[in-house]
């Protein structure tokens, strides 16, 4: 590089879309609440749900809950960038909020389970896919146990799933362990990545 070729001080970067998932129960709501609290020039996509919302859940915040009906009419009027049926319900992320986010320069947060982020590295090469995991299989099963929300039948079916979801993981770009008591770590472990995704000299460029 010549001296004219010389760069300093900050270099603008393109927008980031990146994806938090892994299996149920391993704190994905939880590891996305902070970073939304932390992370103010970031869009956090809101993902729709055609389940009903659970009692602590609040919609537009957690999801968008719609009816089943809805969902697949807006699969038909190809409105979401991704879908998938989990456990019996539709889940998707309307094409919109994205568009909207990059145009602005914002880096994109989504929670995806791993099918959902499967779907987005086929989209999107570039895509940043973050794989969360427990420090052990008791401590995520306990997690689960702890949720109340799965009979005994749906819990065996969620560990079978995990199974098949952690052989996904030569997938993802980066593996953070997100332990019980220690949020806070795994936040700086995200924005960690982030931050160095944005100094690379060849900068990630998403296509939607």
């Amino acid at each position: 590089m010549d001296e004219n070729q010389m760069i300093f001080g900050s270099v603008p970067t393109n927008p980031l879309l990146i994806v938090i998932s892994g299996p149920s129960g391993i704190g994905k709501d939880a590891v996305v609440g902070l970073l939304r609290k932390t992370n103010h020039d970031t869009h956090f996509v809101v993902t729709m749900n055609s389940r009903p919302p659970r009692t602590d859940e609040v919609e537009g915040v957690d999801y968008f809950f719609v009816s089943r009906e809805e969902f697949e009419q807006k699969i038909a009027n190809e409105e979401l960038i991704e879908y998938a049926k989990v456990y019996s319900d539709y889940k998707g992320i309307p094409k919109s909020q994205v568009r909207e986010a990059f145009a602005s320069g914002k880096d994109v947060i989504m929670r995806l389970d791993v099918q959902g982020a499967m779907t987005i590295r086929r989209l999107c090469p570039d895509a940043i896919l973050i794989f969360l995991t427990a420090s052990s299989r008791d401590e995520w099963i306990n997690r689960l146990l702890e949720r109340r929300s799965e009979s005994p039948e749906e819990l065996e079916v969620r560990l079978r799933v995990a199974a098949k979801e952690y052989e996904q993981i030569d997938q993802f770009d980066y593996l953070v362990v997100n332990s019980d008591k220690h949020l806070e770590q795994t936040i700086t472990d995200i924005q960690a990545i982030i931050r160095a995704e944005h100094l690379k000299t060849h900068p990630r460029k998403v296509d939607l």
